[in-house]
């Protein structure tokens, strides 16, 4: 198995199953039925769920790259609105919902890739991955496309986690390191900075300290420096999301991208992600 193509391919598949979470109309519905107030109180209650009734402080260091005062506009009061428990049975509704709409093909392929993302998860290590290890404790569902998109999302929290911890070894800022995407991948800056919550001031220093540092040149493009950095970070997070994949044979490793891809293909489909999207996920696989 090439670990770097498999990591990148793994990762097209699982994000988008899990990502319904964040567009589908079901999940902005449960959102309201159970209480809570507006699109961002219920994305930040029901991604941060699993950690239990959490400060502001918590999700601002686990989510990692939004403006402490848009986290702050949602946490604590969404636990005042719903309990975690009950926001956490929302989402399992509504993702699953969500997906069986969206995607028909999921609910045959969960009962073939369940076991193996299972097998994926238990082998994974927690160890200061804090979004993974409260989703990997989040109880299965009995529903196997449930089962199947509560995997999915422990398996990106995963990767999630470890991207984090690498941007911050590198000394990016949660403003900086969407300047820098931004610079990679031609995506427009207001589809980062406004979803994320930064000020055109805050995307100016920004830009202004990753110039400092080299990463980006003058013109606001990425130098060789700061394309190296960026290769760097990349690969880096490529070789520890792959870890635990390594509990499967070689052949496991390959159906599972091979079942996993129509259900991803007809979550693209479908239009149910927009494109650009801040979470960088391309128009198709």
């Amino acid at each position: 198995m090439d670990d770097a193509r498999f990591a990148r391919e793994v990762w097209q598949v699982l994000e988008p199953l899990h990502a319904v979470t964040y567009f589908a109309e079901e999940s902005h519905e449960a959102a309201r039925a159970v209480g809570l107030r507006g699109f961002w109180m219920g994305y930040f209650a029901l991604r941060a769920a699993p950690l239990g009734a959490v400060t502001p402080g918590v999700v601002e260091a686990a989510f990692y790259n939004f403006h402490p005062a848009m986290v702050r506009r949602a946490l604590p009061d969404a636990w005042d609105f719903a309990a975690p428990e009950a926001v956490l049975r929302a989402r399992a509704e509504s993702a699953t919902a969500a997906l069986r709409r969206v995607a028909p093909s999921a609910r045959e392929a969960a009962g073939p890739v369940v076991p193996l993302l299972e097998r994926v998860v238990a082998a994974a290590d927690g160890a200061g991955r804090p979004l993974f290890a409260a989703n990997r404790g989040v109880p299965a569902s009995d529903d196997p496309v449930g089962a199947l998109w509560q995997a999915a999302t422990a398996l990106r929290e995963h990767r999630g986690d470890g991207h984090v911890a690498l941007l911050t070894a590198e000394g990016l800022d949660g403003c900086e390191v969407h300047v820098l995407f931004a610079a990679g991948e031609n995506v427009p800056a207001n589809v980062l900075r406004d979803n994320r919550g930064w000020s055109e001031d805050d995307w100016r220093s920004g830009l202004a300290r990753l110039t400092v540092r080299g990463i980006l040149g003058e013109d606001g493009a990425l130098t060789a420096e700061g394309q190296a950095l960026r290769t760097r970070i990349e690969a880096r997070t490529d070789e520890l999301a792959v870890r635990p994949y390594r509990a499967l044979a070689p052949h496991e490793a390959a159906r599972l991208v091979e079942l996993l891809g129509p259900v991803a293909d007809e979550v693209y489909d479908s239009g149910v992600i927009p494109v650009p999207n801040p979470m960088g996920l391309p128009a198709r696989r």
